[in-house]
Order: structure tokens, then C-alpha cells, then sequence
């Protein structure tokens, strides 16, 4: 039988501890980095890649891509964080995030973000090409130089917000060489316009949180949601035509259409009964349907795509 001496006790527990609090760092940047944020830019990148691309899709140069974008999508929201900690310490919802908390410190995230944005720019820029990097340079600028600050003045942020989210397929277009034609730029009005009733069932939810802040989203001005619900259903309308414009401009055919025409129109139902009745959980499931409605036309488009350039 042996026994540990004081001093291997000792160092055993410090490894621990350390051990444990590498552990809990490393799960606080992945928490900032925001892990369904970073998968729903992944699909959307990659369906811009796939639709760009040739008879050949060069899987690994997406795979390089997609490490560049998902740095400076890191970047941004670490950033992002970095510059509403304070707003976030007044919100029920946020005020246990990492840097509210103290976990991580204000210098140490600038840090990490602005290495994380040099990194992804320069993946892009000697891996891919320069038309990508720029236009990832310039995504995450207009997210956290114009829409972050915007949020605490300008009810517009949403619309300056809804720009930098509808660039991922663009960046991935990008990304496979493809001319800034039609098709890149139905991808952009796509997303572009499904984001307003998303963000504003997100808004209608956390309202209070956002009054609370001092944040001039239009769900938290005192009218009782029915400019939020108005703004919601008008956009999920026109998502209804934009949705299907893929199809005009030859990137997909009659399956996507048929699918973008139910999906959208489904979209739209839930943004009406939101709109008539802007209840949390109306505005829950606005959200709900939201999150499936995306992914789906952009896997139906992927596969439709793929069908049609790959024999049998």
C-alpha cells in the first residue's frame, strides 16, 4: 500500500484546478462564440459555395473558406460583446455571459477577437482570394463598427443589422469564384429579408431585457408591439417572391420553387397571427418556424443544384 506525500497531493489538486479552469475558459469563448450562429453561417456559406461552383465543387477549398468566415463570425461576437457588456449586464438573458460575469476580461476578449479577425482575413486573403477577404473585412465592420453602436441610438439597426447577416452566402459565393451576377445577390435578398420577422420574434420575446438596456429595437417601443407585428408581416410578404427569385435566375428548378412557395407561405401565416395577436408565445413561434423554414429551402436548393449538374 503507498500514500501520497503533502506535496503530490498538492500538485495532483493544482492540476485539477488547472485543468478544470482551462476547461471552463476554453467553454466561455465557445459560449461568445456562439455556437448556432456559427452552424446557421456554415450552411448558408456553404449552400453560396456550392451554387457558385462548377461541374466540380472543390470540397476542400470550402473547407478552408469556411475556416476563414467562421473566424471572423467568432471575431465579430466576441467584439460584439466586448462593446455591450455593460448593456448585457442590465438583461436578465445576458447577464451571466462571460464577460458580464468577469470569467473573461474586456482586454483579454479585444485580444482574442481582433487576433481571431486578423487570422480569418488572412486565411481568405492568401488561401481564397482577395474579393473574399475583403468583403469579410467589410462584413465585420458593418456588424460591430455601424450596428453594434446603432443599437443603443436608431431603431434603423435593425435594417443596418440585417445586411452583414444576409453575407454569408455572398461571402461563399465568393469564395467558389463566382461573378457577382443574379444569383449571388438573390441569395443576399433571401436571407436579407427573412431576418426582420426572425429578429423581430426575438425582439417581441426579450423586450423588457431591451427596454431595460436602453436598446431602440422597434419591439420595445410602447405601442404594444403593433408596429413590430406590422414591420414582421410585411417582410414575411415579400419573403414570399424572394424566396422563389433563385429559381428565376436558373439556380434551381420546379422542386426549390414549389418548396419556397409553401415554406414562405407558411412563414407568412405565422407572421399574421403574430401580428394579430403579439403574444410571447405567437412571437415564439414566429421564431420557431423561422429556424426551420432557412435551412430547409437552402438544403432543397443544395440538393436540386447538385441533381442537376450530376449525372443519373
Amino acid at each position: 500500500m503507498s500514500f501520497a506525500t503533502p506535496s503530490q497531493t498538492t500538485t495532483v489538486h493544482s492540476n485539477s484546478v488547472r485543468a478544470l479552469s482551462l476547461a471552463g475558459r476554453a467553454g466561455d469563448y465557445i459560449e461568445m462564440c456562439r455556437p448556432r450562429i456559427a452552424l446557421m453561417t456554415m450552411v448558408t456559406v456553404s449552400t453560396g459555395f456550392v451554387l457558385a461552383s462548377p461541374v466540380v465543387i472543390h470540397w476542400g477549398l470550402l473547407a478552408v473558406a469556411l475556416t476563414g468566415i467562421l473566424q471572423l463570425v467568432a471575431a465579430s461576437s466576441i467584439l460584439n460583446q466586448v462593446l455591450e457588456s455593460r448593456t448585457d449586464a442590465r438583461m436578465e438573458r445576458t447577464s451571466d455571459r462571460p464577460l458580464v460575469s468577469g470569467r473573461v476580461s474586456r482586454v483579454e476578449a479585444t485580444l482574442v477577437g481582433v487576433v481571431l479577425a486578423v487570422s480569418g482575413i488572412g486565411v481568405l486573403w492568401i488561401f481564397i482570394n482577395v474579393l473574399t477577404a475583403a468583403a469579410g473585412l467589410a462584413t465585420l465592420l458593418l456588424y460591430v463598427v455601424a450596428y453594434t453602436p446603432l443599437k443603443t441610438r436608431s431603431i434603423l439597426c435593425t435594417t443596418v443589422g440585417a445586411v452583414p447577416g444576409a453575407m454569408p452566402p455572398v461571402l461563399g459565393w465568393l469564395a467558389a469564384g463566382g461573378a457577382t451576377g443574379s444569383g449571388v445577390w438573390c441569395l443576399f435578398a433571401l436571407l436579407f429579408t427573412w431576418q426582420f420577422p426572425h429578429f423581430l420574434a426575438i425582439g417581441w420575446m426579450y423586450r423588457r431585457d431591451y427596454e431595460q438596456a436602453g436598446l431602440r429595437m422597434l419591439p420595445s417601443f410602447s405601442d404594444n408591439g403593433r408596429r413590430a407585428g406590422i414591420v414582421a408581416a410585411i417582410y414575411a410578404a415579400a419573403f414570399i417572391p424572394v424566396s422563389t427569385l433563385p429559381s428565376f435566375s436558373g439556380l434551381t428548378g420546379r422542386l426549390y420553387f414549389a418548396t419556397a412557395l409553401v415554406m414562405s407561405g407558411l412563414y407568412f401565416l405565422f407572421a399574421i397571427r403574430f401580428a394579430n395577436n403579439r403574444t410571447t408565445r405567437r412571437g415564439r413561434d414566429l421564431l420557431r418556424i423561422s429556424l426551420l423554414v432557412l435551412p430547409l429551402l437552402m438544403l432543397v436548393m443544395v440538393a436540386e443544384f447538385l441533381h442537376l449538374i450530376v449525372p443519373g
